[in-house]
């Protein structure tokens, strides 16, 4: 179920002071002294909480069966595989008879979010390369953790289930299946589909050669990471959000972050987070053909949306293979 897109989900609705007594009483944690949303979250399924016992997160109403019994799977086993700041707490309770719903509690993370537009206009260019550097260094100890099949995990089942056609057929048959559905909103042109075929052709190999599945978080970028500064440098305080876990080609999860770095003009920052990437991963092996693979699949996606939503900030004469035909391309990672 993590695999699957979800482009809005459910609210948590009117919570009020009482309820969220009862729950923080559920598990001991103490007396309820204030809630408020959170700033992020385009989901609107979580709180902050703060109690006698501490400060927490709540995340409620989930997007599918067991969506945070998954995310417990993901956060524990990182916990107790790398050093990674992920929440020391998190319970899950599957029954809705307080707030009509499960959810789960976090401890809360601190650090502030890069992705703020002022917060990172404020960092030198020093500091920005100090930020590249540990998106990188984060993501390889992530994929430090190899499952013996690709696939996602269950949560109801508690075991991990292959993709039934491989992860090939299952990462093309998304980009294929988003490319024409992007066609409902914008124009895709036979040419712009012929491409992609080429591109998918030409990069195969490289992933039919893979034999090491990953953990991919799947949802990769700023909004999901806490930074904090320690004297003159940054570090890592905080990640979450593992709802779009899933194993297979850890190289999957540099995409929003290229994307994002690339589309803010910011080519040599990107350049050194691929190149320090480049440099920690085993996974080197047609690594040029599954970069290309793996940028196509998440500008497809922002193409699509784009249109869908009428926030289209490009040429909108560009056909789609034109414009992202600069993005696709691996910098070099060998120098």
């Amino acid at each position: 179920m993590t695999t699957e897109i979800f482009f809005s989900s459910p609210k948590l609705g009117e919570i009020t002071d009482e309820l969220l007594q009862r729950v923080l009483h559920r598990f001991n944690l103490g007396e309820l002294i204030s809630f408020a949303p959170t700033s992020k979250g385009v989901g609107q399924q979580t709180l902050f909480l703060q109690s006698s016992t501490g400060e927490y997160v709540l995340k409620g109403n989930p997007l599918y069966p067991g969506q945070f019994i998954e995310e417990k799977y993901y956060i524990e086993h990182l916990r107790s595989m790398t050093s990674l700041p992920v929440p020391l707490v998190y319970i899950v309770d599957e029954a809705e008879d307080i707030l009509g719903w499960s959810y789960a509690i976090m401890s809360r993370l601190s650090g502030v979010h890069l992705s703020d537009p002022a917060t990172y206009a404020g960092l030198s260019e020093t500091e920005r390369d100090q930020v590249a550097s540990l998106l990188a260094d984060t993501l390889a100890q992530m994929q430090c953790w190899k499952a013996d099949s690709f696939g996602e995990y269950k949560p109801l089942e508690g075991s991990i289930a292959e993709f039934p056609e491989g992860y090939t057929s299952w990462l093309y048959k998304r980009i294929r299946y988003w490319l024409s559905d992007a066609g409902n909103y914008s124009m895709v042109t036979a040419q712009d589909l012929a491409w992609m075929e080429d591109v998918l052709r030409a990069s195969e190999q490289a992933f039919n050669e893979l034999s090491a599945p990953t953990f991919v978080m799947g949802d990769y970028k700023l909004d999901n990471l806490l930074f904090q500064r320690q004297g003159d440098a940054w570090s890592l305080s905080g990640i979450f959000d593992f709802t779009t876990g899933y194993f297979g080609d850890g190289l999957a999860d540099v995409s929003r972050i290229m994307n994002m770095y690339l589309d803010r003009g910011e080519r040599e920052v990107a350049t050194r987070f691929i190149r320090k990437y480049y440099l920690q991963t085993p996974s080197k092996s047609g690594f040029a053909e599954r970069f290309r693979v793996h940028m196509l699949h998440q500008r497809v996606l922002d193409w699509g949306c784009a249109y869908a939503i009428n926030e289209v900030t490009w040429d909108r004469e560009l056909s789609f293979s034109a414009w992202v035909s600069p993005f696709i391309e691996l910098p070099e990672v060998k120098g």
